[in-house]
């Protein structure tokens, strides 16, 4: 009879716990269309023991013992002193939240109020990514006490669900206490520096202006590297642009904006929300200040566009051809002499003129498209202080035990009815490795220790950025670099994903409260 013993070390909650599977097994993998032989001898083989029933009731084998014995001897295990304490922490904690749960509710209502004026439209429009970004954060300020709630016994009745259960627990909570802690870093340099970092901006911005823009019209409005392009209209596209740069370097200085004061709020807003709010606040800024640029390239774009447009279809033209939008196909069409007259004589000059508006266009799309990227490097920023899990990279460098990928078993001892045995390693399908050189199936006793391998900090990280660059793909890719060449702006599919804000919370003030000092005296329990 064949008897098979297993030692393993006790799964505790907040020490370890067994898992059968590797970190990439939740992937399916396509079957091939015809099986191999050796498939169909393993399928009439008879099946062992299942790995994941047999670990699952490891897990849960002292969960419920732990669990009632914590109950029994909770007021034996805790000191007087420290109940008291974490009892005024907790009331400490609530009280705060409570606050700013009454600012927040006050701050709803009121803007509620104004949702129909022009001047909320407006500013939701100008200011939308801050908008959506400080959706977030009050969403995340006002349910932190319900991800802090305990999930139910179902959670506690196993090791592996309670550890599960915790770091979902946790995660809002120390992805808003990293986002604090960081806005405070930045926040206070931006206070103490405010002025020399005005300065540095003042300077940046009249570099760009006259440095780039002013010079780069009068530059292509010449010979620009060599080129020789249609004097006049290169003078018209030229004085536009120019114009448009002056119009607007003389707003900003009648607006009378005081960068000073503007860095000084982004500080301020660093240390009270955090620094992803007045990241998403410099998006808005950096695509408000470089409208004209924006809109120039938008003119000279819609130009280029058509002018490529026209070229294309009188090409056509002397080919007999025509498209069909219907049909999305090319059909032979026959054309009168007039037509290819005048054809013949819009083709000439729209050709001609193409080298000119080509190189506003390329001079204009490089601005354009830098400080797209600028805008979506910053919001990848966003994303990524998001999406980072925190509590989960900081036991993955203490306690790497807590993050199991796969089990392997190391025979200590094999008794066989021959003389030829002797110890070896074996790997499974599921990450399974057992030391064991047996000859003959003749065993009639094996003992093994349970060993677990435990996942690298990139399997722990990389899952939770997969969402960030979703958008960005090879379709993608192409069809922004289609959309650049044709005169189309780039699409806005490769911009980063945040999570999504949850509805607003509208219960009383006090039920608030108990529930935000019900979920902090929760976590000492």
């Amino acid at each position: 009879m064949f008897t098979y013993f297993i030692f393993y070390e006790t799964p505790a909650y907040g020490s370890h716990h067994f898992s059968s599977h590797s970190w990439s097994s939740y992937e399916q993998v396509k079957a091939p269309l015809k099986k191999p032989n050796w498939v169909e001898k393993l399928h009439q083989k008879q099946p062992l023991c299942d790995l994941d029933t047999t670990i699952l009731a490891i897990n849960c084998a002292t969960s419920a013992k732990v669990l009632f014995r914590r109950h029994l001897d909770a007021k034996r295990s805790v000191s007087w002193n420290f109940a008291f304490l974490w009892h005024l922490f907790a009331i400490s904690v609530a009280s705060v939240s409570t606050v700013l749960y009454i600012i927040l509710q006050s701050l709803y209502r009121l803007l509620s109020y104004t949702s129909s004026s022009w001047i909320y439209i407006t500013s939701t429009k100008v200011f939308h990514t801050a908008g959506f970004n400080i959706r977030i954060r009050c969403s995340q300020i006002l349910y932190w006490p319900i991800f802090l709630q305990d999930r139910g016994i179902r959670s506690l009745s196993c090791v592996e669900y309670a550890e599960k259960a915790a770091l979902q627990r946790h995660s809002l909570w120390s992805s808003l206490a990293t986002d604090i802690f960081l806005g405070n870093l930045i926040g206070f340099v931006l206070l103490f520096h405010a002025k020399s970092a005005s300065f540095c901006v003042l300077n940046f911005a009249d570099d760009i202006t006259n440095n780039l823009l002013r010079s780069g019209c009068v530059w292509l409005m010449g010979v620009p590297a060599g080129f020789k392009l249609n004097t006049e209209l290169a003078a018209v596209l030229g004085m536009i642009s120019l114009n448009a740069v002056q119009i607007w370097s003389t707003l900003w200085i009648f607006m009378g904006f005081d960068v000073t004061f503007l860095i000084k709020t982004l500080g301020i807003l660093s240390i009270i929300f955090g620094v992803t709010l007045p990241a998403a606040l410099i998006i808005d800024l950096i695509t408000l200040a470089t409208l004209h640029v924006s809109t120039i390239h938008c003119v000279i774009s819609l130009l280029y566009s058509t002018q490529i447009q026209a070229i294309a279809s009188l090409w056509r033209l002397f080919r007999g051809q025509k498209w069909n939008p219907l049909r999305m196909r090319l059909d032979s069409y026959n054309y009168t002499v007039k037509q290819h007259i005048v054809g013949s004589l819009l083709f000439t000059p729209l050709l001609l003129l193409l080298p000119t508006t080509t190189v506003f266009y390329i001079f204009f799309s490089i601005l354009d498209t830098t400080i797209s990227l600028v805008c979506m490097l910053i919001g990848v920023a966003i994303s990524v202080i998001h999406a980072t899990p925190y509590v989960k990279v900081f036991l993955r460098l203490v306690q790497p035990r807590r993050f199991p990928s796969g089990i392997w078993f190391d025979i200590v001892s094999s008794q066989c009815d021959t003389s030829d045995s002797s110890e070896g390693v074996v790997s499974s399908s599921e990450n399974l490795q057992m030391k064991k050189d047996i000859t003959k199936e003749k065993t009639s006793s094996m003992i093994s220790f349970l060993h677990s391998n435990f996942m690298t900090l990139g399997q722990v990280i990389l899952p939770h950025y997969k969402n960030i660059f979703s958008g960005i793909s090879r379709s993608s890719i192409a069809a922004s670099a289609y959309g650049i060449l044709t005169g189309k702006r780039m699409g806005s599919t490769m911009v980063a994903d945040l999570p999504s804000p949850m509805p607003w919370m509208f219960i009383p003030y006090k039920q608030y409260w108990f529930l935000c000092r019900d979920s902090i005296l929760a976590m000492s329990s």
